[in-house]
């Protein structure tokens, strides 16, 4: 016997889809915190998520273009200063906060493809498409980290000293605060929704804050005459890009590889132990599309119990799921008979068909 609440399917069993209703609310924040008092009950169907998934894209694009427009103020005000003094540290600063505002782009792209619903192609939508824009940050990261890295070793090689010196400071201040508040802002509502692509361009935002610092050092040095100090800090800003492409290109590593936090499968495991009728969890697989998570589980039940039974059970169990794991917006669970002492497994016609 086997139980699916979320779709109409074959995997070891009879799937059976089911639409049933509550009044409980997984997410009261926001928009939908302000219309729940109108949607009770509601039910858990896939058309029935539309409304907080637009909220959590709403917010993701409202964070970027709020960045893009703060990022971008900042990086012309410091190109203006560039023209005028030379300083080879705070170009390479001021191209890669231009770089890191038009990462808005891509990952705006992502987000309107994202609204979009699933098609017979695209059966799981295309959430996926963040995880995309997330590649496409990591490359901009590293384009903007050879850059700076180039014109370091450059002015290395050929010294010039550095024009309007205080001028220079001013704008490594101006460019460290506009990137500090840009990057509380995206990593806020980069985690609020689940974004890793968001989070991770915030962290770059982060370090780009204390690489405008750093300018202050060049700024410093050739106010004392040493010309070497400003194309040395350019190579140390270069050094600081490199660092948080590492962390940026790891944390999309595994957005794309499936990877989840462990902690989310151990909560969900005992979430799903803790639902009457469920006497043991098999596999169990979370994955994020998106910033949404999506579950497959078997769960085992008693084996006397008829098919209304066990997907009462299941259904109960994709309930308990929702409640317990934050952003998860849809389980496929499936129910499996206790096994019975001589009998054979009910799923060995589907062995030969294992990798």
């Amino acid at each position: 016997m086997g139980v699916s609440t979320s779709t109409r399917t074959h995997r070891k069993g009879t799937h059976v889809s089911d639409r049933h209703e509550h009044p409980h609310h997984h997410s009261p924040t926001g928009l939908r915190h302000r219309l729940s008092h109108l949607l009770t009950p509601h039910s858990h169907e896939t058309a029935d998520k539309v409304d907080p998934a637009l909220e959590s894209s709403a917010r993701g694009m409202r964070a970027l273009w709020v960045s893009l427009a703060v990022l971008g103020v900042t990086a012309l005000a410091q190109a203006v200063v560039v023209a005028a003094s030379g300083s080879v540290a705070l170009l390479g600063d001021t191209v890669h906060n231009a770089a890191d505002a038009l990462t808005a782009v891509p990952l705006g792209i992502a987000f309107v493809l994202g609204r979009r619903a699933a098609t017979r192609r695209f059966t799981y939508g295309y959430g996926r498409a963040e995880d995309l824009a997330g590649l496409v940050i990591v490359l901009t990261i590293a384009a903007s980290a050879a850059f700076a890295g180039w014109t370091a070793i450059d002015r290395l090689l050929d010294p010039r000293p550095v024009q309007h010196i205080p001028a220079v400071a001013v704008a490594a201040l101006v460019g460290f605060a506009g990137n500090e508040w840009v990057a509380r802002y995206r990593i806020r509502v980069g985690r609020a929704i689940g974004s890793a692509a968001l989070v991770a361009d915030g962290l770059h935002a982060r370090t780009d804050g204390f690489t405008s610092l750093a300018v202050l050092l060049g700024a410093g040095g050739s106010a004392l005459g040493w010309q070497l100090a400003d194309p040395i800090v350019g190579l140390a800003i270069t050094a600081a890009i490199a660092l948080v492409l590492r962390d940026a290109a790891r944390e999309v590593f595994r957005r794309v590889m499936d990877a989840v936090d462990p902690a989310l499968v151990d909560r969900a495991e005992r979430a799903l132990t803790e639902v009457p009728g469920v006497r043991g969890v098999g596999e169990l697989r979370l994955r994020w599309i998106g910033h949404r998570l999506r579950a497959e589980v078997a769960v085992v039940v008693d084996g006397d119990v008829t098919v209304r039974q066990a997907h009462r059970i299941a259904v109960d169990a994709e309930h308990a799921l929702l409640h317990a794991v934050p952003r998860l917006t849809a389980a496929l669970v499936h129910a499996d008979p206790e096994p019975i002492s001589g009998e054979a497994d009910p799923h060995l016609p589907l062995a030969h068909h294992a990798a």
